[in-house]
């Protein structure tokens, strides 16, 4: 049941009628009629621009298309009225037997209450986290788990066939780096003492890695020369980390449903079949690019390169993919991967990158565009920084990595559902403090508490309720006469629980999974200020003391409530919770 769609769906077929009474002109383009929440509350329940947007086309005046389509909607028994307001816009006031229904909707549905089929079962890639496998995930890398695995429910809840992808960059110089890094500590294994130069990672994680290399090879690599072990060390180090990364992953409760590998991609050919892709639409040429912004021509060394034409696919400059030395750039194995996710026919990619590449995102969307025909749109969501604090100053914990705080520091601290849905408190994009103290705060300023306190305040509810012999299962509630509800308090959460559908779909259509996080802290105010309300209005208190049927009325709707706070927080990867302590 999405409230939203079936007014919209009524005012097409209000529109519709007008077309087929001479109202208003055949032809006209509906897509952009909406029907959704008033800015003001005090307007009404619904706004629709029908008019507004039609005006032009029709060749009409929007106040008269107003008047005419309200006096069609007026007719309807779920709308009280329809008030033509300023130029055309229409404001609808909604039956209170519409709200009455609500709970008796979401009780019989569950948590399914608020999936959609917008998604139609397309096939959608979301890649996130793929760090480099040369150490634990960092509070950075923390983010970008849980937005990217916020968003993946998001979109199987809004009916997406969705793949959950980890790109392993095990490709480059890092992993040599850390492979040497690795090999210091085998030697300090075999009691030698070692010294970790510039480059090299000295973070006490790699202390068992090096322990459990000499305990497979002894003492075969101790005083060999590098060509000997490098190659076998790398492997070894680089499954040891990816082992470490999958448990930091699984603390979050993050799973992922494919690892690929950018090693993959050298000495199969896969590299080569991208470019030659590119190749074939004359988008790979030799040429001399201008000099970068900022430099000026004297200390710039113009040179011909192997160059993508990523600006005829909206990129500013066209993009190097081969070094003068014939070896490849960073950025072909990344055409390379990409070209493999469009082969496998996903109908959306989504990358989720941190914000140092920003500096990425054209580049990237030129490449699918022009791997895929345009047919393969690739959404690319930065993560900003995450700045941590404790009592409100800045604090950094014991560095067990060597050079930065660990997921796994942050989620021992406050634990996994804190963290995860405290991720969520910002829009991607923006800055996050997390302040470890204010995250734990019983405090209605902080949401994590907020949400989950509602939550367990219906259960405490219910638990007092079964005490006092009434029963108060979901299908029995979903039964009750709620036509005695009809206080504003009551009728602002049914208001609320009616907008669960469409901030899905609206959450899912712009790839944003805080709208989830931001909807769940509203319905929760709500509920807790009718809660409060019954202490001075005692008609308005769940539990009313003899009267059986008022009292699984009450609480049908705080039900709902529940039902929908669980379904919101199952997708933001955070268990409710159903009893604070």
């Amino acid at each position: 049941m999405n409230l939203f769609s079936d007014i919209r769906t009524l005012v097409i077929d209000s529109l519709n009628a007008m077309v087929a009474d001479g109202a208003i002109p055949g032809g006209l383009d509906f897509a952009n009629v909406t029907v959704e929440p008033p800015r003001d509350p005090l307007h009404g329940d619904m706004a629709t621009n029908a008019a507004m947007v039609l005006a032009k086309p029709a060749g009409a005046k929007p106040r008269d298309i107003a008047e005419a389509l309200a006096a069609r909607l007026s007719d309807d028994p779920r709308v009280s009225s329809a008030e033509v307001a300023g130029p055309g816009f229409l404001n609808l006031r909604l039956d209170n037997a519409v709200w009455q229904s609500l709970p008796k909707a979401i009780l019989s549905s569950g948590v399914a209450y608020g999936k959609s089929g917008m998604g139609q079962g397309r096939r959608v890639n979301v890649e996130y986290v793929s760090a480099n496998p040369t150490g634990p995930l960092h509070v950075g890398h923390t983010r970008g788990a849980v937005f990217g695995d916020a968003l993946a429910s998001l979109l199987a809840y809004a009916g997406f066939d969705v793949t959950r992808e980890y790109y392993i960059n095990d490709g480059g110089a890092q992993v040599d780096v850390l492979a040497r890094s690795v090999y210091l500590r085998y030697l300090e294994a075999h009691g030698q003492e070692v010294a970790f130069v510039d480059g090299t990672y000295p973070g006490d994680y790699l202390i068992p890695v090096g322990e459990a290399l000499r305990d497979k090879v002894g003492d075969a690599y101790v005083g060999q020369p590098e060509d000997v072990w490098l190659e076998e060390v790398r492997d070894f180090a680089t499954d040891a980390m990816m082992l470490l990364i999958r448990a930091d992953l699984g603390m979050l409760g993050v799973e992922m449903d494919m690892f690929f590998s950018e090693k993959s991609l050298y000495g199969t050919g896969l590299i080569e079949a991208a470019i030659d892709s590119l190749k074939d639409k004359g988008l790979i040429y030799r040429g001399v690019l201008e000099p970068p912004k900022g430099k000026k021509p004297e200390d710039w060394e113009p040179r011909e390169q192997t160059l993508f034409k990523s600006t005829e696919h909206g990129d500013d400059v066209d993009r190097p993919i081969m070094k003068s030395d014939g070896s490849w750039t960073y950025f072909a194995p990344d055409i390379a991967y990409h070209y493999d996710k469009v082969q496998r026919g996903y109908d959306l990619l989504i990358d989720v990158f941190g914000a140092d590449h920003g500096g990425y995102v054209k580049r990237m969307k030129a490449a699918v565009s022009a791997l895929s025909d345009g047919r393969t749109p690739l959404d690319i969501k930065l993560t900003q920084l995450v700045k941590l604090f404790k009592n409100g100053e800045p604090f950094k914990m014991s560095k067990r990595a060597g050079t930065f705080v660990t997921l796994r520091d942050v989620v021992e601290q406050v634990g996994p559902d804190v963290t995860r849905f405290h991720m969520l408190t910002r829009k991607n994009d923006a800055p996050l403090d997390f302040d470890f103290d204010k995250v734990l705060e019983q405090s209605k300023d902080n949401p994590v508490f907020y949400v989950q306190y509602a939550n367990a305040r219906v259960h405490s509810v219910l638990r007092k309720a079964v005490e006092a012999g009434v029963t108060v299962d979901d299908a029995t509630l979903a039964g009750v006469d709620l036509s005695g509800m009809t206080h504003d308090s009551e009728l602002a959460v049914a208001r609320k629980l009616a907008e669960w559908p469409r901030l899905v779909e609206i959450a899912a259509r712009t790839n944003e999974p805080h709208r989830v996080a931001f909807y769940l802290y509203e319905l929760a105010s709500d509920l807790h200020a009718l809660y409060n309300k019954g202490n001075d209005v005692p008609e308005l208190r769940f539990l009313q003391e003899g009267n059986t049927d008022a009292t699984q009325a009450k609480i049908a709707l705080a039900r709902a409530v529940s039902v929908v706070i669980s379904a919101g927080l199952g997708i933001l990867g955070v268990t409710p919770v159903e009893e604070m302590r």
